[in-house]
């Protein structure tokens, strides 16, 4: 983890969003898709806590070498003390936090799933995927078209690339979780990575595990340290032999988890008497084993 103070190189707008690109050469090196920041607000502001963002891309050559971008939108006074940064101010950050999501070893085919804005960390996989020889498909989904993310920077990494959005103004209408299934077939997707709003994570990692595919989920949670110290981000993880569960941190054992191990219905309020038992398609080089916590 690096602390440091990151010049603003830019902001500008990404469709409906915000993008913040920061002089970060130390974290540019080190990050790897799925991981993110935490950058810090000014005292003077009245908020205390960072705040977390997921790190969009990290270029470590060309032109924007040594830059780490962001991506983010206006929902509350943190984020909007950021959109209001000018090129040339500093921001206190650190990172890269968090396990990344993991690359297959074999040359198979990689399908990437996101919603909205929280799409942002699947672009860094998609390039780091190419340049180890994969084949990658998008299937990018957003309540309207306006909110779709960077559909044109989607079609030049991937191989193919899907659009749907809720009110039909692009792609196919529905959500993701509509079309998955065919697409799945219809690519020869032998492995699912996800990225969005937690209900869509849930979704698409039901699909994945009916199809007997490795699924790798971004979860979105609240961090209040980004560190692990707080517990505020556990996140249920049933077992890997399905005997039992625990709670786990997303900043720290996540953001990244094997999807079929989430419990979802316990974390996203629909809590059941007892953890599903076993029939777990397991991910592809799941990091080491994540460490049991407290119930």
């Amino acid at each position: 983890m690096i602390r440091t103070k990151c010049e603003v190189l830019s902001v500008r707008r990404a469709g409906l969003y915000l993008s913040l690109t920061l002089v970060a050469p130390e974290i540019a090196d080190a990050a790897k898709p799925g991981q993110f920041v935490q950058i810090g607000v000014p005292e003077d502001r009245g908020i205390m806590l960072r705040r977390p963002f997921s790190i969009h891309q990290a270029s470590r050559q060309g032109g924007w070498a040594g830059t780490v971008e962001v991506v983010f939108d206006v929902v509350g006074p943190g984020t909007e003390w950021l959109s209001q940064i000018r090129q040339h101010e500093f921001v206190d950050i650190i990172g890269p936090l968090g396990r990344s999501f993991v690359l297959p070893k074999d040359q198979i085919f990689c399908l990437l799933v996101g919603g909205g804005y929280g799409a942002a960390p699947l672009y860094l996989l998609a390039e780091e995927l190419r340049a180890h020889g994969k084949s990658v498909a998008m299937l990018m989904g957003a309540r309207t078209h306006e909110r779709v993310f960077k559909p044109i920077e989607g079609k030049r990494l991937a191989d193919v690339m899907w659009i749907t959005t809720e009110d039909g103004s692009m792609g196919e209408r529905g959500r993701v979780t509509d079309v998955l299934p065919e697409l799945i077939r219809k690519a020869g997707a032998e492995v699912v990575y996800a990225c969005g709003p937690n209900a869509m994570l849930r979704g698409v990692a039901d699909v994945a595990l009916a199809n007997r595919l490795p699924c790798q989920v971004a979860v979105e949670e609240l961090m209040a340290c980004g560190l692990g110290v707080c517990w505020t981000c556990a996140v249920p993880l049933i077992a890997s032999d399905g005997q039992g569960w625990w709670n786990v941190r997303a900043c720290v054992e996540g953001p990244v988890f094997n999807g079929a191990r989430v419990w979802w219905d316990r974390w996203l309020g629909d809590a059941e008497e007892a953890a599903p038992a076993g029939g777990f398609a397991e991910v592809l080089e799941e990091p080491e084993p994540v460490e049991a916590g407290p119930r």
